[in-house]
């Protein structure tokens, strides 16, 4: 249980809800096509419970024996290798591939979102740049300097 003054940390009981559910469905699917019973499985709140609690233990060990797995290697900041160690080194070593492949995929997918920003910078740079130009003066900016010195300011 927590101390007193000590916030628990509580993960979106949806979120859970959904994450078991896609299991069970995937289990049940499977169970199907084998000659099993299809129907859809509901989680009881209790066992909710039980899967939150579960999941925020884990996540607490995980990152406490990766935080070792750090500081043994001299750094301050976690970093995927450091779960991926502290993964093998809470004997859970099925995991590991798995992990890998969607790591893997997740720095493709955000490589293709940064490029995509990047090149966006880009084109409004070359816009901005083009547009500058064509508004006279060498850069822009002494024509809308003029233009500032025209307006009369305000005596209030």
């Amino acid at each position: 249980m927590a101390k007193k003054g000590e916030a628990v940390e509580e993960l979106p009981k949806a979120v859970i809800r959904r994450i078991v559910k896609d299991k069970l469905s995937q289990l049940a699917s499977a169970a199907t096509s084998d000659g099993g019973g299809g129907e859809e499985m509901t989680v009881n709140k209790d066992a909710l419970v039980a899967f939150t609690e579960s999941a925020r233990i884990f996540i607490h060990y995980l990152s406490a024996t990766a935080n070792d797995v750090c500081k043994e290697l001299g750094r301050q900041t976690i970093n995927a290798e450091d779960v991926l160690r502290a993964v093998e080194e809470i004997e859970f070593p099925e995991f590991i591939a798995p992990l890998r492949a969607s790591w893997e995929e997740f720095r493709k997918k955000t490589a293709v979102k940064k490029s995509g920003v990047k090149a966006k910078e880009t084109d409004k740079k070359r816009k901005l740049e083009e547009e500058l130009p064509s508004k006279g003066g060498k850069n822009g900016v002494e024509d809308a300097e003029e233009e500032n010195d025209d307006a009369e300011p305000d005596d209030d």
